[in-house]
């Protein structure tokens, strides 16, 4: 039975772990011989509806690395642009690959997908989650603490698909994450719905509220994310006033504990949701994320379209 990733409720904890561990193999041995072999023979879809750096180059690199083909489609340079569904699609590609990777401006277009497809689909960011962004992260706290269990993460910013994907990680794997968001860019219900009783089984601990000094206080992580996701620019200058108090700048970050690490997916607006200062400066982490993008998923791909 084919394993899809939608979210990374999809999951569960053993098999995020055992992507974990394998995505520290993989970096520790990036290049052994063994590695090429994994998807040797097969070919993997990669279908981009937004504009893409770190999640294109993860991937295409990762599947040259584990022997794969990489065949790339747009939306707009595909039969989609012209009203073809995404479950015809679907259809079309379970014939020819042997894995899809979606970046999609709607989540209801990958599971749209997803459900018509016969192969596994790895959702590679939707407007609700971005899974394989929170599992290279879980990855680098992982590589920075040398645990997860214990690490305290606080998010502040908007209650984008970083938090959605975060608030499943943590809930998935029993861990603790507090997240300070503007009234009007709270997580969405719907999702805050979903990861109720997984955390509840788990044992993690989400707080949600709007001060970001409390839930920054004795923090190990401040994760931040763009204000404004893409596609919603246009609201920049009618809301940055409600931002303001969220920036991840040094005051801010003297909340957290000292030896407390900053993360930012990326791309980050310096100047708005962060400053250079930290940006920049020796607590941040920012580009270990990025490059654990690219060991985290050769470890999905090895996991679930193998």
């Amino acid at each position: 039975m084919k394993q899809d990733l939608l979210t990374i409720l999809d999951l569960g904890k053993d098999l995020v772990e055992e992507i974990l561990d394998l995505a520290v193999d993989m970096k520790t041995h990036r290049g052994a011989p063994a590695h090429r072999s994994i998807l040797g023979g097969k070919s993997v879809a990669t279908i981009y509806e937004k504009p893409s750096t770190r999640t294109k180059l993860s991937f295409a690199v990762g599947i040259y690395e584990l022997g794969g083909n990489a065949i790339e489609l747009t939306a707009s340079g595909s039969q989609l642009s012209r009203g073809e569904t995404y479950a015809d699609t679907g259809h079309v590609l379970e014939r020819y690959v042997h894995g899809v990777v979606f970046r999609a401006l709607k989540h209801e277009a990958v599971c749209e997908l997803a459900a018509a497809c016969g192969v596994p689909v790895i959702n590679a960011l939707s407007d609700q989650h971005h899974p394989c962004q929170i599992l290279g992260d879980l990855m680098t706290v992982q590589e920075r603490f040398g645990r997860l269990h214990g690490v305290e993460i606080a998010f502040v910013g908007n209650g984008s698909n970083i938090v959605h994907s975060l608030m499943c990680g943590v809930a998935v794997l029993g861990l603790k994450l507090r997240v300070a968001t503007p009234p009007s860019a709270t997580p969405l219900d719907s999702v805050k719905e979903l990861v109720a009783p997984v955390a509840q089984a788990s044992g993690a601990v989400i707080e949600y509220g709007v001060d970001p000094i409390a839930m920054v206080t004795g923090a190990d992580v401040v994760y931040t994310d763009v204000w404004f996701d893409m596609g919603k620019d246009h609201e920049r200058d009618a809301r940055l006033h409600e931002y303001r108090p969220y920036q991840l700048d040094d005051a801010l970050l003297a909340h957290a504990k000292p030896t407390a690490v900053v993360m930012h997916c990326l791309p980050a607006m310096r100047g708005e949701e962060i400053t250079n200062e930290v940006m920049d400066g020796p607590q941040s982490i920012v580009f270990d994320q990025a490059e654990n993008r690219l060991h985290v998923q050769k470890a999905i791909m090895a996991k679930l379209l193998v």
